[in-house]
């Protein structure tokens, strides 16, 4: 007999009779009541809304099926939305997934600070007010032989702040070749306007020589006004940090753009984008600009990211001389664009790690370590890896699963080493029940939530991105996702 929409209705139980069912004692027990009955509430407005539609069974309406309903609503509300998640995406820097992984220094740093007061802006021997910046700032000066140093929020902040403080209303000479644009449509040409700051634009986009640099200056008016009504406000210095451009190419290196500011009085500023202090290319790495190179050819200002190739928190890192960081510092957007207590705090002791040398930031920052992992460790990792699936799933979750491992390529991401894939293992995962796409929902389902890549209709874990304490998460979420196919 079919059940009428009015009979359904008629049929859900009253919200003061779930209460004092048995079946929800557990979860009043485990719950505050008042979200247990927000969730319960909504529940049984799509229950109502539903049976309106005739679009319901009787089994949905029981007390049983109703408290599981609101069971899961309440653990899925209670999930943090800012959680951890195991990246198998091969991407080290992934922009989505919250950049570069944090040493087990800056976590203990950040869980010791983040419970209580925090020396900030205090000098302890005098008990006068102190910078907020200057800890990182010491140990910047230390590590990279700037004369002063600053910290915003992140690297478009860093950008804006010091093309504002040294270039507002004044051109600014950069070469086309170096208009980047990164994600989020954050472009140079428009950060330069929104500064204040007006372009220049000198070169081709595949090749600019020193001569196109001077022509810009002449034509403008030197710094000191000998020539022109608007001298330049600065030359800047871009690094393409998410692409690459080959072949008939040519560009002016920071020293030659640092002799060349002098000549005219005019500030050069590099921003360097990803910003690294460890040799990349000795590690068999493709070359990435070195910190300490752009601050020994005399940059003004050299800034770049905190959370990507450095392997710390957001950051925007400015260094260079005492007039040009102090102009920055004392400009209004400075405190708008500073970052919070914890920042400082991470960062500290991620920078801290790279006083022992490069060998021990190889070692202990995570994003560096996982850059350098060689094809062997990620080879048996993958191994590893594909055996703890096969054995949790059954051999091959009942002939639904097909596990292999394979090579691959991982990419460092979020614009560093542009377009450089690093060759690595990983473990292939195909399902005869459903598509990889399913599959990899799936995955992102589980708590914590796996990420890993969908490529040639098969889900790939790329070790390269994979703690050796992930594997056995993963290996129980794939038993759990071929029990239930």
């Amino acid at each position: 007999m079919t059940t009428t929409a009015q009979e359904l209705l008629r049929a859900i139980p009253a919200v003061d009779r779930l209460l004092a069912a048995e079946e929800l004692r557990p979860l009043l027990a485990r719950a505050s009541r008042s979200e247990v009955v927000g969730e319960l509430r909504r529940v049984l407005d799509e229950l109502r809304a539903a049976a309106a539609a005739d679009g319901v069974e009787p089994t949905e309406l029981n007390t049983t099926a109703i408290a599981r309903r609101v069971d899961e609503g309440v653990a899925r509300r209670a999930r943090p939305y800012y959680r951890r998640v195991i990246n198998a995406t091969g991407v080290i820097l992934h922009t989505n997934l919250g950049r570069a992984p944090l040493a087990d220094e800056a976590v203990a740093a950040l869980a010791a600070a983040a419970g209580g007061a925090q020396r900030l802006e205090l000098d302890l021997e005098s008990g006068r007010r102190g910078g907020r910046d200057e800890g990182c700032a010491a140990l910047l000066r230390e590590l990279t032989g700037c004369a002063a140093a600053t910290v915003v929020n992140n690297n478009a902040a860093a950008t804006l702040l010091v093309l504002a403080a040294l270039a507002r209303g004044r051109p600014v000479v950069l070469s086309r070749g170096e208009m980047v644009e990164i994600g989020g449509s954050f472009r140079v040409p428009e950060i330069l306007r929104e500064s204040g700051a007006r372009l220049i634009e000198v070169g081709t986009t595949n090749r600019t020589h020193e001569r196109d640099y001077r022509a810009a200056l002449a034509a403008t008016g030197d710094g000191a006004g000998a020539a022109g009504d608007d001298p330049p406000g600065l030359i800047l210095k871009v690094h393409a940090s998410n692409y690459r451009i080959e072949g008939f190419t040519a560009e002016v290196p920071i020293e030659a753009l640092v002799a060349i500011g002098r000549e005219h009085g005019v500030p050069v500023v590099h921003d360097l984008g990803s910003g690294c202090l460890v040799d990349t290319a000795a590690r068999g790495l493709p070359v990435e600009p070195l910190v300490q190179r752009s601050v020994a050819a005399g940059a003004d200002v050299v800034c770049f990211s905190g959370d990507k190739l450095l392997g710390g928190p957001q950051a925007g890192l400015l260094l260079g001389t005492e007039e040009a960081i102090g102009r920055c510092r004392r400009h209004p957007l400075y405190r708008a664009l500073r970052p919070g207590r914890l920042v400082y705090a991470a960062l500290e002791a991620t920078l801290r790690l790279y006083r022992g040398g490069e060998e021990a930031a190889w070692e202990r920052v995570p994003a560096l370590a996982r850059l350098a992992a060689g094809a062997e460790e990620l080879r048996g990792r993958a191994e590893r890896l594909a055996a703890e699936v096969a054995a949790a799933a059954g051999g091959d979750g009942g002939g639904r699963l097909a596990i292999d491992v394979v090579e691959c390529a991982s990419q460092a991401g979020s614009g560093s080493l542009p377009a450089r894939d690093l060759p690595s293992w990983g473990v292939r995962l195909t399902s005869a029940a459903g598509s990889a796409e399913d599959l990899a929902a799936a995955l992102r389902a589980a708590d914590p939530a796996i990420v890993a890549r969908v490529q040639d209709g098969a889900v790939l874990f790329d070790l390269r991105t994979v703690a050796d304490d992930e594997l056995a998460p993963i290996a129980a979420r794939v038993a759990e996702i071929a029990a239930a196919e």
